[in-house]
């Protein structure tokens, strides 16, 4: 992962608890609606498969990483499965230092200002601030006053209405969800309505 190109459209997506068999219409679905990045997360079921398959189908059209690494083991499983970027919901050492040192992308989760600049001070490449939806854009400015240094993701209950404020706040990116990969829709293979969600993000980012 590049991390300039990924702030050139600072949105990642998050597909957790996806089919193997919803994959390859999925990704392409992702891939139509104009998103570049997207993380699996490592406690989907059959997640390195996934993940592979997902690397495979993409043909570097998509940049994908893996998401909720708890330990060294996932982390490894995720790396063998060709995912180029590491997400954790909290600062895990032995995942960042694994990263840092093997200059892989890595975005431990924190929400105080102590987590946030133990994670930054750890080598992330940014924190991921989660849950966001329950702070809000205000505590990203607060958090910029003293750490304006300091990249920030914002994961958790991002919408339309408000990405453009998260970002506009101190946020340099932001993560999507299950606000947007809704799994009704993709059991009932409804993919181009998560087309039509993806797009309708990156416009409200813009």
């Amino acid at each position: 992962m590049e991390l300039n190109h990924f702030k050139q459209q600072p949105i990642m997506g998050i597909l957790r608890g996806i089919e193997i068999d919803s994959v390859e219409p999925l990704i392409e679905a992702v891939i139509n609606a104009g998103l570049r990045t997207i993380e699996i997360t490592m406690n989907t079921k059959n997640a390195s498969d996934i993940i592979r398959k997902t690397v495979k189908i993409a043909q570097k059209r998509l940049t994908v990483g893996a998401g909720t690494v708890l330990n060294i083991e996932s982390l490894r499983a995720a790396l063998d499965a060709g995912a180029s970027f590491i997400v954790s919901p909290t600062l895990i050492p032995a995942v960042i230092k694994h990263c840092t040192n093997n200059t892989i992308p890595v975005f431990p989760g924190a929400l105080t200002p102590q987590e946030i600049l133990n994670a930054w001070d750890s080598g992330a490449s940014m924190v991921k601030v989660f849950p966001a939806r329950f702070f809000g854009p205000r505590y990203f400015q607060e958090i910029k006053g003293p750490f304006n240094d300091i990249e920030l993701l914002a994961c958790g209950g991002i919408t339309t209405e408000n990405i453009k404020t998260f970002l506009s706040s101190g946020a340099s990116a932001i993560a999507i969800g299950a606000s947007v990969f809704k799994k009704e829709l993709i059991y009932a293979r409804e993919f181009s309505h998560i087309t039509e969600r993806i797009q309708a993000i990156i416009r409200a980012s813009q």
